[in-house]
């Protein structure tokens, strides 16, 4: 029995200690931590392959995430437990980089740092297909004609520089730009992580309005002009006499288009983005026009739809609608510099039919009108008084939020102009006897419905043969329910504290805006291309420029 209970005993004590070293093995032995131990190699450019050395990664690509300087996405090629390959991200910046993997995050001590891409010249006519990748720069010199039915393909994350007048190879003193000619097409498809984007090409810093020529799209839907009428800015070519409503000029989507509109002609000059005659079959979305120095979208007939549209900081005209266009816009912002305005005097909306706007008769003579609609649209100028003074940033003055004239017809729903001297000017020519602006809106061709206008001087008037009169009573109709705000009342419509923030606005009302609901959808606004939001204005709670936009294109590195 001694015996046994001596076994029972030595039995109780190795048990113990087996516990005891199983116990400090435990301690002595952490479980495996993510981490980065290394970064090869620790400079490279945009789209160029990095390989990052670590601990505890996920062998599947797609359980990892890996972020450079904080925001970028990369792409992973390839994933082991010790081993990441990844493509520099387009947006990526100089920092460190994070990867989570595995209900952990880790960040590399080891600082990375872009390096400069490859820069690519492009001059002359692009005639077969074509496409420009994020691993270069591409800097065009004069003007880059995309024709012979050729497709232009820009991937995400692609940065292209326009060079000015002085880099003309043909010594014509054409400032840099991109012309997609009829029957030829764009697809400059980026994204929110990764917008491509056309600026000027001159070193951060010392960018300025029209360093480039722009974009132009010319289709082939109907514009109301003899097909003899010259392009503007001496762009080569004619409108023509074409019929396609439906033509398609390619993609464009999440684009930013900065510093151009040069002046290549006296009083002629391009835009950020120029349409002619841009058929409803092309697709245009998530697009910032910045720094334009004339007008930042102007549409020559065509009957393109377009949504998500930002003009940030233009010279001119924001919205320039003519010669036929009758297309449908929803959701577009427009935030002015009130110091910068055009000396044909700046406005939010400008809109004709053509100069004088008649006769309107017969095919490519003024028919179709321009009608096109527009709903869900901000436009921001003056925080304070508005003022309509020239000052030393431009050339001229403010004028109007909305200049309806020579015949047109365009409709406008649930939008919000503040900080224009005046409001609506509704002008038809003082010569022409029969048919007009105003019986365009009395017609109920033209529909001007939800509109908000504020911290105005003079919120409505007449123009040419429209008196005062007439043009208040067409806007203050009471089932088109429009809005005037004073400028001792402004504070009530809750805007955003930085809403006029030039280098880093919020366009979101505040929660309990009145601009949250209000909205009409009646009439033309019942078309089913536009989403029936409740508010009024360009935003409801959610900010459709985060992540792509960029407000301070001044400072921006693009290399």
């Amino acid at each position: 029995m001694q015996v046994f209970r001596k076994w029972q005993y030595s039995l109780l004590v190795l048990f113990g200690l087996t516990a005891a070293i199983t116990a400090c093995k435990n301690d002595s032995e952490p479980d495996p931590v993510l981490s980065i131990t290394g970064i090869s190699p620790a400079s490279a450019p945009v789209s160029s392959t990095v390989t990052i050395s670590g601990t505890q990664f996920n062998a599947t690509p797609t359980s990892n995430t890996v972020t450079f300087g904080g925001n970028a996405v990369a792409t992973i090629l390839s994933a082991s437990p010790t081993q990441l390959v990844v493509t520099v991200p387009a947006g990526a910046q100089n920092g460190t980089i994070s990867v989570a993997a595995n209900g952990q995050t880790t960040t590399s001590t080891q600082a990375f740092s872009l390096s400069n891409r490859p820069v690519v010249t492009i001059t002359g006519n692009i005639t077969t297909n074509t496409t420009w990748t994020s691993g270069n720069v591409y800097l065009l010199q004069g003007f880059v004609n995309v024709d012979n039915g050729a497709t232009l393909t820009i991937q995400p994350g692609t940065i292209i520089k326009g060079a000015g007048k002085e880099a003309d190879p043909s010594g014509a003193q054409k400032g840099a730009t991109l012309i997609v000619r009829p029957g030829a097409k764009i697809s400059a498809v980026g994204t929110a992580d990764a917008p491509i984007v056309f600026t000027s090409s001159k070193a951060a810093g010392s960018r300025a309005y029209g360093d480039w020529g722009g974009i132009v799209l010319i289709g082939k839907a109907p514009i109301n002009q003899p097909g003899s009428t010259l392009l503007e800015g001496g762009l080569g070519g004619t409108t023509g006499t074409y019929n396609e409503p439906a033509d398609n000029s390619g993609v464009m989507q999440y684009v930013r288009i900065e510093f151009g509109g040069i002046a290549l002609l006296a009083g002629s000059e391009i835009n950020g983005l120029t349409m002619y005659g841009v058929g409803s079959g092309t697709t245009i979305d998530h697009i910032q026009v910045s720094y334009s120095g004339d007008d930042s979208y102007e549409w020559f007939g065509g009957s393109v739809n377009m949504k998500y549209l930002i003009a940030y900081r233009g010279f001119d005209d924001d919205w320039d609608t003519d010669f036929g266009y009758s297309g449908k816009v929803q959701y577009g912002v427009s935030l002015r510099d009130p110091n910068v305005a055009d000396q044909s005097a700046s406005n939010g909306f400008e809109s004709d039919n053509f100069n004088n706007g008649f006769p309107a008769s017969g095919t490519n003579a003024g028919l179709p009108l321009t009608a096109p609609v527009f709903a869900n649209m901000s436009n921001f100028v003056f925080s304070g008084t508005p003022s309509a003074a020239s000052t030393s940033g431009g050339s001229g003055p403010y004028q109007s939020g909305m200049h309806l004239r020579r015949n047109t017809s365009i409709s406008i729903f649930n939008s919000v102009l503040a900080g224009y001297p005046e409001g609506l000017r509704l002008d038809s020519p003082a010569d022409v006897l029969t048919g007009s602006t105003l019986d365009n809106a009395t017609s109920n061709a033209m529909q001007l419905r939800g509109i908000v206008i504020a911290n105005t001087n003079t919120p409505v008037r007449g123009a040419g043969r429209i008196t005062n009169d007439q043009a208040t009573a067409f806007f203050n109709t009471a089932a088109f329910k429009n809005q005037i705000i004073a400028t001792s009342d402004i504070a009530t419509l809750l805007l955003n504290g930085d809403n006029f923030k030039l280098d880093a606005p919020n366009f979101l009302p505040q929660a309990s805006s009145p601009l949250l609901q209000g909205a009409i959808w009646d009439g033309k606004g019942a078309d089913g291309f536009f989403t029936k939001e409740t508010f009024r204005g360009a935003f409801g709670t959610t900010d459709w420029t985060k992540g792509w936009a960029n407000f301070n294109p001044q400072a921006t590195p693009y290399n």
